[in-house]
């Protein structure tokens, strides 16, 4: 499954940060995915259009930017989770971090590396761990494939990817962090403007049930004949 069309130099400044929004004004991600997948980068490569392929373990950092989405300026929040994440048939352990990070974000990338299957195979006990924390199934979780340009190395076909996410009800897609640019910006705003359509989508829920049905106008008639029948019970 397809997204929607949208229109080696280390980093050497930490990306800058936003001022803090009015409440309903951000969107928080969450970026998921085993070891060496490419989860960091893929999120430098879309605050900064820069690709760095090496970094240190990630112990869980929280980048916080805004973002132009069809013309306004959104806050974006996006939690890059460590890469520490074990599977035993076909369950997930996982951090306590990691846990309160899925309770934390509105939206999802599952990512896993093309080149590397136990990777691919982290990916269903993810879904499933965030599906528990949001049973809500509107919740947008997009499945990624990245390092699509290590063809030679490839472990895992495309069609398992695609198969896997249509069993799960996800979207589907493959990059390339390093060659591809735009392709990574593609799924990040699809994924904020998902998050962006739950968002109002559940202020208009509250808003509609926040308002108090007005009482109906009472019968004048119905009142006159219920007066009636008090005063001639009385007069008997």
């Amino acid at each position: 499954m397809r997204l929607p069309s949208m229109s080696q130099p280390f980093l050497l400044a930490p990306i800058a940060e936003c001022a803090p929004g009015p409440p309903g004004a951000q969107v928080r991600l969450a970026v998921m995915g085993a070891r060496g997948v490419g989860k960091s980068a893929m999120i430098v490569r879309f605050l900064t259009k820069r690709f760095i392929g090496d970094y240190e373990p990630n112990t869980g950092n929280l980048y916080s930017r805004l973002v132009c989405l069809e013309g306004d300026h959104v806050a974006v929040q996006i939690q890059d989770t460590p890469g520490s994440v074990q599977v035993q048939e076909d369950c997930v352990q996982v951090l306590d971090s990691l846990s309160r990070c899925v309770k934390w974000a509105e939206g999802f990338l599952l990512v896993y590396s093309i080149t590397d299957y136990s990777s691919y195979q982290s990916v269903r006990p993810l879904y499933q761990h965030v599906r528990k924390v949001h049973p809500d199934a509107r919740t947008p979780v997009i499945i990624v494939g990245n390092k699509a340009d290590l063809l030679h190395a490839r472990q895992v076909q495309a069609k398992e990817g695609l198969q896997l996410a249509n069993e799960l009800g996800s979207l589907f897609l493959e990059i390339s962090t390093s060659d591809d640019s735009q392709g990574v910006c593609d799924v990040f705003q699809y994924l904020c403007k998902e998050v962006s359509k739950l968002q109002h989508a559940g202020s208009t829920d509250r808003r509609r049930s926040s308002i108090i049905p007005r009482p109906k106008s009472p019968n004048m008639q119905d009142l006159k004949r219920r007066f009636k029948q008090a005063l001639s019970s009385k007069v008997k």
